[in-house]
């Protein structure tokens, strides 16, 4: 921020009431929209930085000005916010990574004859609109299969534009000719065209395919079964089978959902899966218990907001273009604005009967299943995603950039090697080496090593200095299995680990630029600013593939020290069996596979083994048995490794 001073001198200024603020960057942009109900209060927290997010310092650090607007409720200040999203489109706020128009089925019913058609406009006021589909083939599919089921015309149709005019030309026009359409003949419309129904009779079809479209298709399903029957009870067999098709094609959409769910529940069920950057999201909806509509979409933010921003922004931009809107809602967490949202969406809802929108998270049952099925499948909406935009080859390429220029590297690090150390109190202390070629996991390149060093407790430091000594001995940067020298060496920790890094390579004579991760902050230090650390941008590619590769140096460091420590406790067992040597004990867990189901056998499944004499087997089923009663009594007497642990 550039006076920080005078934005808070200014915050004085600002009420203590519900409304909309909007901070400004360079030129009067608009970089973010909120709402508040304490509008001075909220702001400050963006000042004074005690707003958690990950994102408020980047913010701040482009805001300018600032600008609010008083409203005389929560439930105005949400409508304003989402109107001001809507007009600046703020980089800070959550929108749609494609933010293309998604396509709507609509019926034209201010028309006589209503049609059906797919379109990406929503601005006839006496036009229904469904959706929004994110699948255009998808929107497509419906509209085929509505019209074999209620038939009805569609907007394609020529002589359906003919007629149209003229009846716009002459009103009390009737309907005549003897040139039906080809939909007619094959039953997908009614033939207005030729006066085969009347405005009456197609109202009634309308009527049908909103209730079909709007998934409430129950009783829908009742009257085409009775129109069967009548047809059948009247000998017109023809137009009985014709209405038997369409029953069978509406069970079969039925049928084809393999989850079974309550035929009542209407929900709207929406999933999150996100990464540091982009969030997928699928939304179920669901009526009268079935899927009727599977939607994803791609955010712009992940994990550099908080929750309740990614949840609330997603439901204003969602809702703003839906058509339908259920009275239940079920998300993974219920936004700090749940209460404001649910009376937005209320309103929107409309209902005659008085129905109210509710946000729900599950903790158990069917709509808990159902959410755990959105967020898997908003997983692989997200990794279609990345695979269709190419985005993780864009973003390594970007971050190995940034890289570049934070740490004023000669070129981009195109080999980075990531050292980590996992101890406890000095026992069993191993390191890991994990590399990325070309910003992707090199796992054919990862090295482990067991310290060798003995200080009887945890000194990141030494040990540090001497996987790095046994790394970059020049033997070793000789050796092809090793790979090439890296252009980049990060060391997890902080200044004390760096230093040993630095210390080690002046020693062997290299120049390999270096800096240490410190895991707090996410700060890095290098040698040559001694201001304090580097701070990569919150969200930025550079500070995910840096996450990225300290993480899987820690997962990598502790999976070997787990399994010494697991190899440590059984030996430290066996060790104490007399008449159990080396080669016996190698057979035992050969035989067995493992200390857990050596521990279950009993004395003649020990002594069958070729090799063990049967008084030894009975000493190994003593041993392991008081080893038992050990634990269960909670450890009185610990081993040297038990005793590490506490």
């Amino acid at each position: 921020m550039s006076d920080n001073a005078s934005i808070k001198e200014q915050l004085d200024a600002v009420p203590q009431s519900p409304g909309v603020y909007l901070w400004k960057g360079e030129a009067g942009k608009v970089l973010y929209v909120g709402k508040a109900k304490q509008l001075r209060n909220r702001m400050r927290q963006y000042v004074n930085l005690s707003d958690e997010r990950a994102m408020i310092p980047r913010l701040m650090e482009q805001v300018r000005s600032f600008e609010f607007l008083i409203t005389e409720s929560e439930h105005e200040s949400l409508i304003l916010e989402k109107n001001l999203i809507n007009q600046y489109s703020p980089p800070f706020n959550v929108d749609f990574k494609d933010d293309k128009s998604y396509p709507f089925i609509a019926l034209t019913k201010g028309d006589v004859f209503p049609v059906i058609k797919y379109t990406r406009e929503k601005q006839v006021p006496t036009s229904r609109y469904f959706g929004p589909y994110t699948d255009s083939r998808a929107a497509r599919h419906v509209i085929d299969i509505v019209r074999r089921v209620v038939p009805i015309c569609h907007s394609k149709c020529a002589q359906w534009r003919q007629l149209k005019r003229r009846l716009e030309a002459d009103p009390d026009m009737v309907p005549a000719g003897d040139k039906p359409c080809f939909d007619y003949h094959v039953g997908l419309g009614p033939g207005p065209c030729i006066g085969a129904c009347t405005p009456e009779e197609y109202a009634q079809n309308v009527k049908r395919v909103e209730r079909f479209l709007s998934g409430h298709r129950r009783g829908f399903l009742d009257e085409i079964e009775a129109e069967m029957k009548q047809a059948a009870d009247n000998l017109d067999f023809e137009k009985a089978a014709r209405t038997k098709t369409r029953l069978e094609t509406v069970r079969g959409l039925q049928d084809r959902q393999h989850v079974q769910l309550s035929p009542s529940l209407d929900a709207d069920v929406i999933g999150f899966n996100r990464e540091e950057t982009i969030t997928g999201v699928h939304v179920l909806t669901v009526r009268e218990g079935v899927v009727i509509i599977s939607n994803e979409f791609i955010l712009d933010k992940g994990l550099d907001i908080s929750d309740d921003d990614l949840i609330s922004g997603f439901l204003l931009r969602y809702y703003e273009q839906a058509t339908e809107i259920p009275t239940r809602i079920i998300v993974a967490g219920l936004p700090e604005d749940a209460a404001t949202l649910e009376e937005w969406l209320t309103t929107k809802l409309a209902s005659k009967h008085g129905a109210r929108v509710r946000l729900k998270t599950p903790q158990r049952g069917e709509l808990s299943e159902l959410l755990k099925m959105a967020e898997k499948n908003a997983k692989y909406t997200l990794g279609r995603y990345k695979v269709r935009t190419r985005y993780d080859e864009e973003r390594i390429n970007t971050a190995l950039l940034q890289l570049e220029s934070a740490l004023a590297l000669d070129k981009p690090p195109m080999r980075i090697e990531c050292f980590d150390i996992s101890t406890i109190h000095g026992q069993h202390s191993v390191a890991s080496m994990v590399v990325l070629t070309a910003g992707q996991p090199d796992k054919s390149q990862y090295r482990r090593f067991k310290i060798k060093l003995d200080t009887g407790e945890a000194n990141d430091f030494a040990m540090m200095s001497e996987v790095l000594k046994r790394r970059y001995a020049p033997e070793r940067l000789a050796d092809e299995r090793f790979g090439s020298r890296p252009d980049l060496l990060i060391v997890d920790g902080g200044k004390p680990q760096l230093t040993a890094a630095i210390n080690e390579l002046k020693a062997l004579d290299l120049d390999i630029p270096v800096a240490g991760l410190a895991k707090a902050n996410e700060e890095l230090f290098v040698p040559w600013y001694e201001e304090g650390a580097i701070v990569l941008p919150s969200g930025s590619a550079a500070l995910y593939l840096v996450k990225q590769i300290r993480d899987e140096a820690h997962r990598f460091a502790i999976t070997f020290h787990r399994e010494l420590r697991g190899k440590a406790m059984t030996v430290s067992i066996l060790d104490n069996i007399f008449g159990l040597g080396a080669k016996r004990k190698k057979l035992l867990l050969k035989t067995f596979g493992s200390l857990k189901r050596l521990r279950e056998a009993n004395v003649d499944d020990i002594a069958a083994i070729k090799g063990i004499p049967r008084e030894v087997a009975e000493e190994v089923v003593a041993v392991l048995r008081q080893d038992v009663r050990k634990e269960a009594s909670g450890g009185a007497e610990q081993t040297p490794e038990a005793s590490s642990r506490t």
